[in-house]
């Protein structure tokens, strides 16, 4: 266990995993927030270096679960293709971004992506909504994809710009979460890579990060429960109060 948790207190154990059952149980719920909780709860006992460590394996796993879920591979490829301009530039930002992620100031990272989450999910939740005509979609894609991969290289968080730009396109409950376990997956997956690379998944990381995955695999079916029994105007407003917390989570730190 010393390997694993870098002489962990008992209580920060508990803490580690409890944090990560939480986020499996919100990523299974509402198809996101799984990177957010982790980072922001693990940073609180484990370096951030280490904390970015930890979530990679598991969130691959569990977005690949999240994508062929209610579907199979068929369904997956089918929304991979629909939202193929996104997932692309997505990938490419995050390659870039990842390289520079011991040149910009965190605090930084985390105000530039918390505030705008916050007010468009506020926006959304009011009732007002604004729409993408079919002649924009592409350019829109390129736009939101590159935001989101960048600021995902850069903190190893790019599903609330996602899920909110998918929430703003009303899309079906089930397709924006088997669109969202894709898009998540691809990126965790470029994102793991990246990280072999600058070093930061390593021999002594990956044995955590590995060990995350059972408690995050619990919390996912225990909030897939919760998923099924919710229809589309509930999942919706679920999705955009869990941004809004997510956002000003993100805000708090920065700012701290």
């Amino acid at each position: 266990m010393d390997l694993i948790f870098n002489d962990l207190s008992g209580i920060a154990i508990v803490f580690a995993i409890s944090v990560t059952l939480l986020a499996g149980f919100v990523k299974g719920a509402t198809g996101f927030a799984l990177p957010m909780i982790m980072v922001s709860g693990l940073a609180t006992i484990l370096p951030p270096d280490v904390a970015i460590a930890a979530l990679i394996i598991p969130t691959v796993i569990s977005n690949v679960w999240q994508s062929l879920r209610g579907g199979g591979i068929q369904a997956a490829v089918v929304v991979a293709r629909k939202f193929k301009i996104y997932i692309s530039t997505l990938l490419v930002f995050i390659v870039i971004a990842a390289q520079l992620v011991s040149v910009m100031p965190q605090h930084v990272i985390l105000l530039m992506l918390g505030g705008p989450i916050v007010i468009l999910a506020l926006f959304i939740l009011s009732g007002k909504t604004f729409h993408i005509r079919p002649d924009r979609r592409n350019i829109s894609e390129v736009i939101v994809g590159a935001m989101s991969g960048f600021l995902g290289g850069l903190a190893g968080i790019w599903g609330p710009l996602t899920v909110t730009y998918l929430t703003a396109l009303d899309t079906p409950k089930k397709e924006q979460v088997r669109i969202t376990g894709v898009i998540f997956g691809v990126g965790a997956i470029v994102l793991g890579l990246a990280h072999v690379r600058t070093g930061l998944l390593n021999a002594q990381t990956l044995p955590l990060s590995l060990f995350m995955i059972l408690p995050v695999l619990v919390g996912q079916t225990l909030g897939n429960r919760v998923q099924d029994r919710l229809d589309q105007k509930k999942f919706k407003r679920l999705t955009l109060f869990v941004l809004i917390i997510a956002g000003l989570n993100l805000v708090r730190r920065g700012l701290m």
